[in-house]
């Protein structure tokens, strides 16, 4: 069962917002069984709409379509949908009800334009919004489903998981749709692919095996699609077994979690907790932890320290260290990384020192020069890294390589 999905609205095109409607459907679509065949996000006009919709028919047998359901002149989706089903408007009882009790719960007088919400294309269902005026549309022609929804993420989202899944469901004898995923480390996609190669080439054909690179790291999701659930989920097992088995050097989680969750969860599994010195990276690896709820539980905090005078006064670097060797120097990150761990009393710690860019950089310490050290359990490692030019992309790629480091220590 293939399904599409077009979003309306010129602030999307124009980058005003960004599309997090199609994603998190796509989730929620793929979750029961229908899979996405594609995404489209089409301006408030009149013909561009009506060419998108021509087409997703001619591609899926579902198509959600969110946006231009408000109640001004630029919204035209509603009218749009007559127009493409040859059909008028008519004045939805339940949905005018829905609207006056809207207006009536926040004491606001009902203007002509909110009732003019209640109209709805003659040949629809009415799907009621429980959280504002206008209504969803649901079109049944030819053994297709055309869903028309608000583009307010909430209303559409409670008007999804309360209805329109429900409906799907009830409409359409859906596969299983089972997904493992993979988070590695510190190894390449073209390396990976080479040493899981066989693995690869002897799947079925209803499981899939998709690369999903990142900066420093690599998501393996295996996808698995047919009639019975517990077989699948065991098919699915036993390759996720011969991944882990071939790779699980460079193996994080088997979960799709982000790397530092992983890490996270590890630490408090063991009890263990986490400290951190920045320099280059300015508090990024930090923030990447307390993103997180619950990261007080194993992250204790740290130091960005980017002068002399705090590596000294905060973490313990030697005077002599710094000016023998410059802050950008294995002796720095080894004296910052065991600093921190010593001063802030952790399991384990992180130290990062660095040229991020795009200036400060030298014939002998070019830009993307970083050390990186990690500590804990009497091991201390400390690496040096030559990245790139660009400094968004070096503050990124240093967190994840100190993590890597840091999974790699804690015995993976």
């Amino acid at each position: 069962m293939l399904a599409e999905i077009i979003t309306i609205g010129d602030e999307i095109l124009i980058g005003q917002i960004i599309d997090t409607n199609s994603a998190w459907m796509a989730q929620e679509l793929n979750a029961i069984g229908i899979r996405v065949k594609q995404i489209s996000s089409v301006s408030d006009d009149r013909e561009h709409i009506l060419k998108a919709l021509t087409e997703a028919q001619q591609r899926a047998d579902i198509i959600l379509i969110t946006g231009g359901l408000g109640p001004t002149k630029d919204d035209i989706t509603k009218k749009t949908l007559a127009d493409h089903f040859g059909v008028g408007l008519v004045e939805n009882a339940d949905a005018l009800d829905n609207v006056k009790r809207i207006f009536a719960k926040y004491d606001r007088p009902l203007l002509e334009v909110n009732i003019q919400q209640a109209w709805v294309p003659a040949n629809c269902e009415v799907i009621l919004n429980h959280n504002g005026t206008a209504p969803g549309m649901w079109f049944a022609q030819e053994g297709k489903v055309i869903v028309s929804m608000p583009g307010v993420p909430h209303e559409m989202m409670y008007m999804m998981e309360d209805q329109v899944i429900p409906k799907l469901k009830e409409a359409y004898a859906l596969p299983h749709i089972i997904h493992q995923t993979l988070l590695t480390v510190g190894e390449g996609e073209s390396f990976l692919a080479e040493r899981i190669a066989d693995i690869e080439s002897a799947l079925p054909a209803h499981i899939k095996l998709a690369y999903l690179p990142k900066l420093g790291q690599v998501r393996l999701r295996l996808s698995g699609y047919g009639n019975d659930e517990q077989l699948l989920q065991q098919e699915i097992n036993a390759i996720t077994d011969q991944l882990k088995e071939r790779i699980g050097n460079v193996i994080v989680a088997t979960e799709d979690i982000p790397l530092e969750k992983a890490i996270m969860n590890k630490l408090e599994e063991r009890g263990e907790t986490l400290s951190t010195a920045e320099s280059c990276t300015g508090g990024y690896i930090g923030h990447l932890f307390t993103q997180h709820a619950g990261s007080s539980k194993t992250y204790f905090g740290g130091a960005i320290s980017y002068s002399y005078e705090l590596k000294e006064s905060i973490l313990g670097v030697k005077n002599e260290t710094l000016w023998q060797n410059g802050a950008v120097s294995e002796p720095t990150a080894t004296e910052m990384v065991e600093g921190a761990l010593r001063n802030f009393g952790s399991t384990y710690a992180i130290a990062v020192t660095g040229i991020a860019g795009p200036g400060g950089g030298t014939a002998d310490k070019p830009v993307g020069t970083v050390w990186i050290g990690v500590a804990g359990k009497g091991k201390t490692v400390v690496r040096k890294f030559v990245f790139g030019n660009k400094r968004r992309q070096n503050i990124e790629r240093t967190a994840i390589t100190a993590l890597g480091m840091l999974n790699t220590l804690m015995g993976g």
